[in-house]
Order: C-alpha cells, then sequence, then structure tokens
C-alpha cells in the first residue's frame, strides 16, 4: 500500500517538474508544476462526447486504459515491502496487464475509423512491440542473477557491491527510463506537443477522446511516468528502512523529471524510420546487462 500511495503522489508533479525544467531551459516562465494536475481536474468535471460511428469500445477503452496501469502499479514493491499483488513471475504480469490496456487504447482509436488514427495505432503497436524483449531480457537477466521471479524478491536480494553490478544498474536504469519516455510517447519518440497528425503517435490516436475520458487518458500517463520511476528507486532504496527510503524516493522522482525535461529541450525528435531502430537498441543494451549478469555469476569460466 505504501507504494501505491507513493507512486499516486509523485504522479501529481513528476509531470510539472519535466515542463517546469523544460521552461526554465527555454528561458520561460512556464506554466506552474500542479498545472497538468489542474488541467486533468478540469476535464473531468467535463462530460464525453462519442461519434455515432464508434461502438462501445471506444467508450471502455479509456477505463480499461487507466485501470491497466493502476493494476500495474500494485505489483510494484517499496524496498522492504511487497506491493499489494506480489507472487513469483510477477514482473510477466506487469507487462501483460500494461500490454492489455494499450491494446484496447489501440482499438479504440481504429474504432473511430479515422485513417489518421489509425496510422497513429499503427505506430504506437510497432513501438510498443520493439520495447518490450527489451524489458523482458532485463528483468529476465535479474531473475538469473538473484534467483527470484517476483519484483519484490529481485529488489530484496538484489545488491550493488562491485564495479560490474554498479554498471547493470546504470544500463538497468537507462533501458527502464527510455521505456518509459516510450510508453509515454516522449522525444526523441515523439513529441506530446505537436499539432502535426501526419508526425503524432499517441496524441493522434487520443484527437476522438474528450472530457472524462480524455482525463482518464492523460492521468494514465502520468501515472506510468512515476511507476517506471518507481522501479528505478527500488534499485537504491532495498536496504534502507522506510523512513529513510521515503525522502530517497522522493528525491529519486524528482531528479528523474529533471532528467526528462532536459533531455526533451536539449534532443531533436527523431524521423519516424529511425524510431524503430533506436527502440531496438534497448535490447541490445539489456542484452549487456544480461552478459554482465553472467559475468557476475561466472559462467564464463
Amino acid at each position: 500500500m505504501l507504494s501505491f500511495a507513493l507512486i499516486i503522489l509523485a504522479s501529481l508533479f513528476f509531470t510539472g517538474i519535466i515542463g517546469r525544467t523544460k521552461s526554465i531551459a527555454s528561458g520561460r516562465k512556464g506554466p506552474g508544476i500542479f498545472q497538468p494536475l489542474n488541467d486533468v481536474i478540469r476535464l473531468f468535471k467535463k462530460g464525453a462526447v462519442y461519434s455515432e460511428t464508434t461502438s462501445w469500445v471506444f467508450q471502455v477503452a479509456p477505463s480499461i486504459y487507466f485501470a491497466s496501469v493502476l493494476m500495474a502499479i500494485l505489483v510494484i514493491p517499496f524496498g522492504q515491502t511487497r506491493g499489494l499483488i506480489s507472487f513469483n513471475g510477477d514482473f510477466i504480469f506487469f507487462a501483460y496487464v500494461l500490454a492489455l490496456g494499450k491494446f484496447f487504447s489501440i482499438i479504440s482509436a481504429l474504432d473511430t475509423g479515422s485513417s489518421f488514427e489509425g496510422m497513429g495505432a499503427s505506430r504506437e503497436a510497432l513501438y510498443s512491440m520493439f520495447a518490450e524483449p527489451a524489458f523482458f531480457i532485463l528483468m529476465g537477466s535479474f531473475a538469473l542473477l538473484t534467483g527470484h521471479t517476483s519484483f519484490y524478491d529481485i529488489f530484496r536480494t538484489l545488491h550493488f557491491g562491485s564495479s560490474i553490478s554498479y554498471l547493470l544498474g546504470t544500463l538497468a536504469t537507462f533501458v527502464l527510463l527510455t521505456i518509459a519516455m516510450i510508453e509515454n510517447s516522449r522525444m526523441p519518440i515523439d513529441d506530446p506537443k505537436t499539432h502535426l497528425e501526419l508526425t503524432m503517435v499517441h496524441e493522434v490516436m487520443i484527437l476522438d477522446n474528450s472530457g472524462f475520458d480524455l482525463g482518464l487518458i492523460i492521468s494514465a500517463s502520468y501515472l506510468k511516468f512515476a511507476m517506471y520511476g518507481a522501479l528505478i528507486a527500488n534499485f537504491f532504496i532495498d536496504v534502507l528502512p522506510w523512513y529513510i527510503a521515503i525522502p530517497v524516493f522522493v528525491a529519486i522522482q524528482g531528479l528523474l523529471a529533471v532528467v526528462v525535461g532536459i533531455w526533451e529541450s536539449f534532443v531533436a525528435r527523431f524521423r519516424m524510420s529511425h524510431n524503430p531502430q533506436f527502440i531496438f537498441i534497448l535490447s541490445s543494451v539489456s542484452l549487456l546487462i544480461f552478459f554482465g549478469v553472467l559475468l557476475v555469476l561466472q559462467k564464463f569460466n
């Protein structure tokens, strides 16, 4: 329960810090940290409008997408405290419950009958397909290293004590942070501020969503940022008592938000044709982690 509450809390300011960092980096005053939260609250107060060409799929998809993210968050532990849902192989459940939400968001875009939204759905499916192997290779490597297959046991058993292990932790942080950028359709894969349909990915998928439904979709993206931030934080708080782990967790979330803001301020968006190549590189980095685990376990002797 502690992990769930902290992730919800972190999601309230994570995107706001990103926006504030980008404003400072570009020399603008910019919106406040809680402006994204205010925007979501405003959307929740509005009703949703549905096209006559859409079916029940379009109406239920935002709720399922939001619920899938909440279910995934329930699996994540906090240091020495289990998640509300914890079992052997729960990282597989984590990945595929998110995939369920992604599936409904994709067929929701297709349900509108819009060629633009179908184009965005196709890109979303392609990028998710390339990002998925990187996550499974990463978590499978740590499962091999620790001998456990649940998030809680992996993070509880995983300890950094050598130069190779520190390198593995750094590479894992990079992979998870980049997956978070891909899952939230951020730079350099996608630009959430663009209004040109030909270059959109996620934004073009939700053009027909409005009001409460749009608020659910945007809230889910805020939660996903904090969710991946929590996974990264668990690399560093596993041996800390809770009263120290909580401030460290908040500090890591804030630092990650600043890093994302700086990254988006100084990295240009890739051409569409280069996105699959960039995402597929993550699998190569995860393979480096796998080989590093084999070195730690002395499997090459």
